[in-house]
């Protein structure tokens, strides 16, 4: 099989001479060190082997429970926030079909979000559609009490009690939990939920390619074996030993820390295919909550091209030369759609009768790269062969990679999130939760 490539030649040259190759003994040092396990973080590297510990018994036994859930709802609600569903995600939108909710002859059911945001018109809609319609609902909390999902969760699980007998509401969820701890693991125990583990050792923005990711992904009936296999391809091609050049992960990390080094802040995640929208948020979790410490690290964006070349595409061109675009690129799409000619030719765009859709839209990523690299900008390109399990899975391994190795080459831990608790604190005293009463004064005074 084809392996993605990376081509940082466009980004090189607004580099030093000899840049990277002066940095390579520090990257794979700092690879090094993610793998004997001595740098910070190293309690939280599970997701680093995982691809080769998942075992053909592990994934039929989640394909089993998604064909459970499948034959039994037209809805199934994946409930989780940041790592618990971006992952999952990402990879349920790049690959169904766009249109595949509005269709009534789909054989799986449709995939829906909740307790990934707390809008009210939002969660109403939800439950409003939910009443009409045969769901089931997969909870994915490590404690089961941080509030966004919680309280998604105590409302479906309200409504599941309204709508079923208590036994088939026992059937209708299933938690993705830790093994033995938290108010969930209390919850599926006592209420007799099937249940899955979310590994001591995987952070949520890592978890994709454990149960947390793999079973939604699953019930969308995309082939988790590929996806996995992919990320295994990758686990080999990134391992230690791989020569620096050949590694790409290696490499990644290198060219964009350099990049930063000299004034590039913020790194801009670019997709010509629409499919890949989630791709872009899932990196920007991961990369933003591992890298931005310490008043250090890379600022995570990301647009979809051409439709925010139309928005965005004036202040890349000719902004601050602040930045840098990581474009990923799909060799081959899957479908095929041809330009028509047409006799009266109003539009002007019968000089591209006869030509792919996907020509028209691989010619304007190539003059898009040009013009901004013209304009200051510098560009690494990231290609997958098509868009299928086995090559996302591949890209997924290869951005944890290169994140753990770039979070180690600017010198924080890439693997904690500290900074996340402070907007907790503050949302529980002003909402006057038990234990808070002390701060409610005191924020008040600043709001």
């Amino acid at each position: 099989m084809q392996k993605i490539i990376i081509d940082t030649a466009k980004a090189e040259r607004f580099l030093t001479k000899d840049a990277v190759k002066n940095l390579e003994s520090n990257v794979l040092s700092q690879q090094q060190k993610l793998h004997d396990k001595s740098g910070e973080g190293s309690d939280f590297l599970g997701w680093l082997s995982l691809p080769s510990s998942i075992t053909i018994e592990q994934l039929h036994e989640i394909k089993a429970t998604a064909a459970r859930l499948s034959k039994q709802s037209e809805i199934v609600v994946v409930v989780g926030i940041g790592g618990s569903y971006l992952g999952a995600r990402a990879v349920i939108d790049a690959l169904s079909d766009s249109f595949d909710h509005l269709r009534t002859d789909r054989e799986t059911p449709v995939v829906v979000y909740a307790g990934q945001n707390i809008g009210e018109d939002y969660t109403y809609e939800l439950l409003d559609l939910l009443k009409h319609r045969d769901f089931s609902v997969v909870v994915i909390s490590k404690s089961g009490t941080t509030t966004e999902p919680a309280l998604a969760f105590r409302l479906l699980k309200g409504l599941l009690e309204i709508k079923y007998a208590a036994a088939d509401v026992k059937d209708r969820i299933v938690a993705i939990t830790d093994k033995s701890k938290g108010a969930l693991r209390t919850l599926a125990d006592r209420e007799g939920y099937q249940t899955y583990v979310i590994p001591d050792d995987v952070g949520g923005r890592y978890s994709v390619l454990t149960p947390v990711g793999l079973l939604p992904i699953a019930i969308a009936g995309i082939d988790i074996e590929d996806l996995v296999q992919g990320a295994r391809d990758m686990e080999k091609a990134t391992a230690p030993g791989v020569a620096f050049e050949e590694n790409p992960a290696a490499v990644y990390a290198a060219v964009r820390n350099l990049l930063y080094q000299d004034g590039k802040k913020i790194e801009i995640m670019v997709n010509y295919n629409p499919k890949l929208h989630y791709l872009a948020e899932w990196w920007k979790q991961l990369f933003g909550e591992s890298e931005g410490k310490e008043n250090k690290g890379i600022f995570p964006a990301a647009v979809d091209f051409t439709s925010d070349l139309h928005s965005m595409g004036q202040w890349i061109q000719e902004g601050e030369r602040s930045i840098f675009e990581t474009v990923i690129s799909i060799e081959k799409v899957n479908q095929k759609v041809e330009v028509p000619s047409d006799a009266d030719d109003m539009d002007q765009l019968n000089f591209l009768a006869g030509k792919r859709v996907d020509e028209v839209n691989k010619m304007a990523e190539l003059g898009t790269m040009v013009a901004h690299v013209d304009g200051g900008v510098p560009n690494i390109r990231i290609s997958l062969p098509r868009l299928d399990a086995y090559y996302l899975g591949q890209l997924i391994y290869f951005f944890e990679k290169a994140c753990g190795i770039s979070g180690y080459v600017l010198d924080v831990n890439p693997f904690d999130q500290p900074g996340v608790e402070a907007y907790k604190k503050n949302m529980f005293a002003l909402l006057g939760k038990p234990g808070f009463e002390k701060e409610t004064e005191a924020i008040r005074k600043r709001i």
